[in-house]
C-alpha cells in the first residue's frame, strides 16, 4: 500500500483526496502557489511545497516543480485530482519515469481518449453508439462550415481536447458559425494548447447521462451505475444526480454494458467516465436513443453522488488500485441505495450575468445536514486566479424527491458573505417544474433565464422580520380599527431600505426599549442569498449601480477580444468587449443604444478591477 502521497490539485478536490488518505493512514503532501499560501488544502496536509506564482501556467501546470516536490518530501506517488495535469499524458509518463506510482490510468489510455475525434472513432470500433458529426483534420473555417450544413444545424463544435464544458459552442443558424468557431478555437488554444474541433449534430432535447467505471491491474472492470448531469449552464454541469431520473433497467443496462466495453477497449485501469448524451424527448430515456460522448480519464467532481448511492469510496478505491490491489468488489456487489443529487456552488453573481466574485468571506457557514465537499475556509480570500468553485453541497434521501428537497433546505440555510454565489440560483433550478418531474435537458437553464435568477434585495417579509431587532422607538402611536405599525430605515447591503414593520397587538414597551442593546448588524438569509442589515444612520450613503455607461473591469484580467472602435454605434447588449479572468470568457454589453465615446483597452492588455474600459453615450 502506498505509504505517502502528493497531492497535484487545490481545493476541495485536494482536501477531499487528503481527508480518504488520512483515514487509510497514508502521509499527505500539498503544493501550493502564491495565491494559496494559506488555502485549506495546504492546512489539511502533513507537509506543503510552494511550487511558484499564483498563475496556474506557473504553478500547478508545471509538471517538472510538482515532480521535484514529490522527490523532496519522499513521496511515493501523485494523485491528479481532476483538472490541470490530470489528463495529460506527458505528466503521467513523467511521474513513472519519475520512478513514482501515477494514481491513475496509463499514460495510453488518456492518450487514446483524450482526443475527443480519436476516441470517437476507437469507440466506434469498439461498437459503442457515436452521434453523427465530422471527425475529419482539415480544420479551414470553410471546410468546416460546409460540414456542418451536411450535419444540419443546430450543430455543436466541440475542441478535440476539450473538458470541464471549455471550447464548447451551439450554433443555430450557419450566419454564426463563423464567430462561434473563431470563439471556440480561441478558448480551446488558451485552455489545452490546441484549437482542433470536431462537430457534432445537436440532439434535441438532449439529457448528459454519464457512467462511472472503475478498472484495475488484474484485468478487473466494474460499472457503478450512472449520473444525470443535465443541469448546465454555458455547457458547464452546475446539478448533478445519481441514478438518474427516466432511466429504465433495458436502459441502465446498455448504456452500462456499453461504458465497460469502451473501458476495456482501451484496457482502462483506475476511475473513469463515460459521457453520453441522450435523447430525453420521449420523457425516459429509450436505449437506442443514447451515443457515446467522450470519455474523462479521472476522477469527476460530481463523483460524491455515486459514493453515495454505492457507499463506495472512489478515492480509497483509485488508491488501493494504483497499490496494486484488486478492486475491492465485483459487478455483482455493487447496488443502488436511494437517490443523491450534488450542487456545484460557485463563488459568482448571478444578478450581473454569473461574473465570478472574489474577496475575503467574513462569513462561511453551510449547512451540516448535507455532505459537504470544500476547499475554503471563514476567512480565506477567493482569488481571481483559479475556476470559482468554492464548495459542493450533496444530498441523500430515500428518493429523489426526498433528496432535492434536504439539498434545497440546506442551501437555503448556508450564509455567505460579502462573496457573492449561486446558491439561490441552485434553489431556484432544484424548485423548477421540469426539474421536480425529472424531464430537464441541456438547455433548461438557458430557456428558464431570467427566472431562474434570484432578485437583488431580500423580500419584504424577510426584511420586516429581521427588522424587529431594530425597532429601538416605543409605539409612537396608532391608527382606530388598524394593526400598529412602525416604520424604519434599515442598510441592505449599504442600500438605504425602508422597512414597513407591523407590530402586535400587544407590546411590552420595556422590552422594546430593551432592544436598543441589540447588535449593531446582523446576517439575513432568504432564500439562498446572504445580506448585512444594519440600521440606517444619517451619515451612511448607499451605492447605486452607475447608468452613466461606465464600462468597468467586474474583476482582474486578461482583454482577449475587443469588438468595437470609439465612435461605433452600437444597440443594447451587443457586445463590446471580452474578458479572460478565472479561466473563462466574460463579455461585457452595451447598457443600451448609444455610441462608443471612449474605449481604453486593447487586445492582450491586462487590467484590474474597477478599471473604466469603455464609455458609452447613450442615443438622444
Amino acid at each position: 500500500m502506498i505509504q505517502s502521497l502528493l497531492i497535484a490539485n487545490r481545493g476541495e478536490i485536494a482536501c477531499r483526496i487528503i481527508r480518504t488518505a488520512r483515514a487509510m493512514g497514508i502521509r499527505t503532501i500539498a503544493v501550493y502557489s502564491d495565491a494559496d499560501a494559506q488555502a485549506l488544502h495546504v492546512r489539511d496536509a502533513d507537509e506543503a511545497v510552494h511550487i511558484g506564482p499564483s498563475p496556474a501556467r506557473e504553478s500547478y501546470l508545471k509538471g517538472d516543480r510538482i515532480i521535484a516536490a514529490a522527490q523532496q518530501t519522499g513521496a511515493q506517488a501523485i494523485h491528479p485530482g481532476y483538472g490541470f495535469l490530470s489528463e495529460n499524458a506527458e505528466f503521467a509518463q513523467a511521474v513513472i519515469d519519475a520512478g513514482l506510482i501515477w494514481v491513475g490510468p496509463n499514460p495510453s489510455s488518456i492518450t487514446a481518449m483524450g482526443l475527443k475525434d480519436a476516441a470517437k472513432q476507437l469507440m466506434q470500433d469498439a461498437g459503442v453508439p457515436t452521434t453523427p458529426g465530422y471527425l475529419g483534420a482539415d480544420q479551414s473555417p470553410a471546410h468546416l462550415a460546409a460540414q456542418a450544413d451536411t450535419i444540419g444545424y443546430p450543430v455543436l463544435i466541440k475542441a478535440v481536447a476539450g473538458g470541464g464544458g471549455k471550447g464548447m459552442r451551439k450554433v443555430d443558424a450557419p450566419a454564426d458559425f463563423a464567430d462561434a468557431l473563431t470563439s471556440c478555437q480561441r478558448e480551446a488554444a488558451s485552455s489545452f494548447g490546441n484549437d482542433h474541433v470536431l462537430l457534432e449534430k445537436w440532439v434535441t432535447n438532449p439529457r448528459h447521462i454519464e457512467v462511472q467505471v472503475f478498472g484495475d491491474t488484474h484485468g478487473n472492470v466494474v460499472h457503478l451505475f450512472e449520473r444525470d448531469c443535465s443541469l448546465q449552464r454555458r455547457h458547464q454541469k452546475v446539478i448533478e444526480e445519481a441514478p438518474a431520473p427516466g432511466m429504465t433497467e433495458a436502459t441502465r443496462a446498455v448504456i452500462c454494458a456499453a461504458a465497460v466495453r469502451a473501458a476495456k477497449a482501451v484496457d482502462y485501469v483506475g476511475a473513469g467516465t463515460i459521457e453520453f448524451i441522450a435523447d430525453g424527448s420521449a420523457g425516459y430515456i429509450k436505449p437506442d436513443r443514447v451515443w457515446f460522448m467522450e470519455m474523462n480519464t479521472r476522477l469527476q467532481v460530481e463523483h460524491p453522488v455515486t459514493e453515495e448511492i454505492t457507499g463506495v469510496d472512489l478515492v480509497e478505491w483509485q488508491l488501493r488500485v494504483a497499490s496494486g490491489e484488486p478492486l475491492p468488489k465485483k459487478q455483482h456487489e455493487l447496488s443502488i441505495n436511494g437517490h443523491a443529487i450534488e450542487a456545484r456552488l460557485y463563488a459568482e453573481d448571478p444578478a450581473k450575468g454569473f461574473l465570478p466574485s472574489i474577496g475575503t468571506l467574513e462569513q462561511f457557514e453551510l449547512d451540516a445536514n448535507v455532505r459537504i465537499e470544500k476547499g475554503v475556509y471563514q476567512g480565506a480570500t477567493i482569488s481571481p486566479h483559479y475556476d470559482p468553485m468554492i464548495a459542493k453541497m450533496i444530498s441523500h434521501g430515500l428518493d429523489r424527491e426526498e433528496a432535492r428537497e434536504i439539498l434545497a433546505y440546506a442551501l437555503n440555510e448556508s450564509v455567505i458573505w460579502p462573496v457573492r454565489t449561486n446558491a439561490a440560483f441552485l434553489i431556484n433550478a432544484l424548485d423548477h417544474p421540469d426539474f421536480i418531474a425529472g424531464t430537464m435537458d441541456t438547455g433548461l437553464i438557458e430557456r428558464a433565464g431570467e427566472t431562474l435568477i434570484p432578485p437583488l434585495m431580500p423580500s419584504d417579509e424577510a426584511l420586516s422580520d429581521d427588522a424587529q431587532r431594530y425597532a429601538r422607538q416605543p409605539l409612537a402611536g396608532f391608527r382606530l380599527n388598524a394593526s400598529p405599525q412602525q416604520d424604519i430605515m434599515l442598510s441592505v447591503n449599504g442600500q438605504p431600505v425602508p422597512v414597513h414593520m407591523p407590530i402586535p397587538d400587544y407590546v411590552d414597551q420595556h422590552a422594546l426599549a430593551g432592544q436598543r442593546d441589540q447588535p449593531s448588524s446582523s446576517w439575513l438569509t432568504d432564500s439562498g442569498q446572504t445580506w448585512r442589515i444594519e440600521p440606517m444612520r444619517a451619515s451612511s450613503t448607499g451605492g447605486a449601480a452607475a447608468a452613466d455607461g461606465a464600462i468597468l473591469s467586474p474583476m482582474p484580467g486578461r482583454i482577449i477580444a475587443v469588438a468595437v472602435a470609439a465612435g461605433d454605434a452600437v444597440v443594447k447588449g451587443q457586445k463590446l468587449l471580452t474578458l479572460e479572468a478565472m479561466k473563462m470568457e466574460h463579455s461585457l454589453i452595451a447598457p443600451f443604444d448609444g455610441t462608443v465615446a471612449e474605449l481604453n483597452a486593447a487586445e492582450g492588455g491586462q487590467v484590474s478591477e474597477g478599471v473604466l474600459l469603455a464609455k458609452i453615450e447613450k442615443a438622444s
